[in-house]
């Protein structure tokens, strides 16, 4: 490629202003960078984190909850913490909370594979309490590299914490008060929203639910 450079160069400097170089299938590949796919990043990663013991939660968890869904979802949604039956299953959404989520997709037309569902801590805090700002310390970069490796273009976070951690906003900010609002973080659009297991407690919550489901889908060019 030296080479061609400086024969471009050579080429603009007699007059040319436009160059058209035709190379061969293989050269082009050749000069391509080497990276792994996005499913070999991830799964190196979730190696990583199973053998994580950076805070207590390695003490008392059933199983790591890496997260799961389309590897290159433009579409990813964040939550605080698995519970008792992501921690049995050792995956994100699956219990009551999980379950509502994923009707609330199929609204739409929308199937739960297609999206990218994950945590802000990986292990279960006992009996479901709230993580403590160490835990979620210890663990944010692993989000940050899964963030990094699928690239979504639009995160919504469920609930308080994800929205919190994910913008860095003070610890007392009320989902009630950023949700369905727009926030751009290093060109991805996040969208904060109530977590699914408020909405078990609080219907009245399901309608500004789902107006920030489709906005979140609608950025992600989902429908």
């Amino acid at each position: 490629m030296d080479k061609i450079a400086q024969l471009i160069h050579f080429l603009n400097e007699i007059g040319y202003e436009e160059i058209r170089i035709k190379m061969d299938k293989e050269e082009i590949e050749e000069q391509k960078p080497l990276h792994r796919n996005t499913e070999e990043l991830l799964e190196k990663l979730k190696e990583e984190i199973l053998k994580c013991k950076k805070c207590r939660l390695a003490q008392t968890r059933t199983n790591v909850v890496f997260g799961e869904g389309n590897p290159k979802a433009n579409l990813m949604f964040v939550g605080e913490a698995p519970g008792e039956q992501e921690d049995l299953q050792g995956r994100p959404f699956v219990g009551r909370a999980g379950q509502l989520l994923t009707r609330f997709l199929n609204l739409f037309g929308i199937d739960r594979d297609r999206v990218y569902i994950t945590n802000i801590i990986k292990c279960r805090p006992p009996k479901n309490r709230n993580p403590n700002p160490d835990e979620i310390k210890a663990c944010y970069p692993y989000l940050e590299k899964q963030i990094e490796i699928i690239k979504p273009k639009v995160i919504i976070c469920l609930g308080a914490f994800a929205a919190r951690t994910i913008l860095n906003l003070p610890e007392k900010t009320a989902i009630s008060k950023i949700r369905g609002k727009e926030f751009n973080i290093n060109g991805i659009t996040v969208i904060p929203t109530f977590h699914p297991a408020y909405l078990l407690r609080n219907r009245r919550g399901e309608s500004d639910f789902q107006k920030d489901l489709e906005l979140g889908l609608r950025k992600a060019g989902m429908i």
